[in-house]
């Protein structure tokens, strides 16, 4: 039977939704523990929200008439995409590496050295309301920034956003995301 109760919005946990830390940082195993104090916050995102992807590619044997009779998949990536509001210390150190971001004494961005300097891999964290009292979990164990190929635009209607696609990679278990669920007191 259809059940209204199961379909929900996806919205940001108030005081920051989506957070990294470096790899190996304790991650939590369920929807509700605290977060380990590694994990930064990365700020404000943007209102298209986080959009979770996975492509997969199949490969077929048809047979002498032309009819497909065995596929198989031949490879399987996750990717979490969203793009990021804040300039803030966290987001600039995800999205150029530590190594590339000074900051000031206040802790505020004072330099940012752009180059080719491949990204460290890190664990991820996405924490999201859900429609009737839940609240869901998605932890990244090992998150590697794919691609940052969209563009950075400066202009004075629009807010400037950094675009991000974190790829999932593979734990020790193959798994690439777990979901955890929850529901939580309303009052």
């Amino acid at each position: 039977m259809n059940d209204s109760t199961n379909v929900s919005f996806g919205k940001p946990k108030a005081g920051g939704a989506l957070f990294f830390a470096p790899l190996g940082t304790t991650l939590p195993a369920n929807a509700t523990d605290a977060l380990d104090a590694a994990f930064e916050n990365l700020g404000y995102i943007s209102e298209d929200g986080l959009v979770n992807g996975i492509e997969t590619d199949t490969e077929s044997v048809k047979e002498w008439g032309g009819a497909e009779v065995l596929a198989d998949q031949t490879s399987f990536a996750e990717m979490l995409t969203f793009n990021m509001l804040e300039v803030n210390a966290n987001s600039m150190k995800l999205y150029y590496g530590e190594d590339n971001v000074d900051l000031d004494v206040d802790g505020n961005v004072s330099h940012i050295a752009v180059n080719s300097a491949v990204l460290p891999e890190v664990a991820f964290i996405a924490e999201i309301v859900l429609t009737g009292g839940r609240i869901k979990r998605i932890v990244v164990e090992r998150g590697k920034i794919a691609d940052r190929s969209g563009e950075i635009s400066h202009v004075n209607n629009e807010a400037i956003m950094y675009p991000v696609q974190l790829k999932c990679m593979p734990d020790a278990d193959g798994n690439t995301h777990d979901e955890y669920f929850a529901f939580v007191s309303s009052s």
